[in-house]
């Protein structure tokens, strides 16, 4: 589910505040997880996730340049990343990997998040594959603790 859809599943109103928006040439690591050449052109979209006007979230997802031309033409603050990339690239999105841990809230992502330093944050990694089973995006989020659910369903 996006973010979108999960906050309205909560009957919550969801918006994006994007604080970064560009194509970079030196995240070694984000290219070799979304399996590109090194030095290759990666999309970085930062945005503040808010839930009815409060932040609720820091998500920085990462995309091939070269995949998704003219994604940051997009209106990434206005509608879903994931409707954008089915509407607009025709992408299917299929499952994602996830890592998830606790960290504690840096002195930037604390005064986006409006939490104190050091508050504990939900911290999730995913790589999120197409149908296909290609790595289409790369997403280092970081979520309020005391707003955030985590469900996992687990099959036999």
């Amino acid at each position: 589910m996006s973010y979108t859809e999960q906050m309205a599943s909560r009957s919550l109103t969801a918006s994006s505040k994007i604080l970064v928006a560009k194509v970079i040439y030196d995240e070694q690591e984000i290219a070799a997880r979304l399996a590109l050449p090194p030095n290759s052109g990666v999309i970085k979209l930062e945005r503040l996730r808010h839930s009815s006007d409060e932040p609720f979230a820091l998500e920085t997802c990462y995309f091939s340049s070269t995949e998704f031309p003219d994604l940051l033409a997009a209106p990434l603050g206005r509608e879903s990343l994931f409707k954008t990339l089915e509407r607009d690239y025709h992408v299917e999105l299929g499952y994602a990997d996830e890592e998830v841990d606790a960290t504690a809230a840096d002195p930037r992502t604390a005064e986006l998040m409006a939490v104190p330093r050091g508050a504990p944050l939900l911290r999730i990694r995913q790589l999120i594959y197409s149908t296909k089973g290609k790595a289409i995006t790369y997403v280092l989020g970081f979520y309020r603790s005391d707003r955030h659910k985590l469900l996992i369903r687990r099959f036999r």
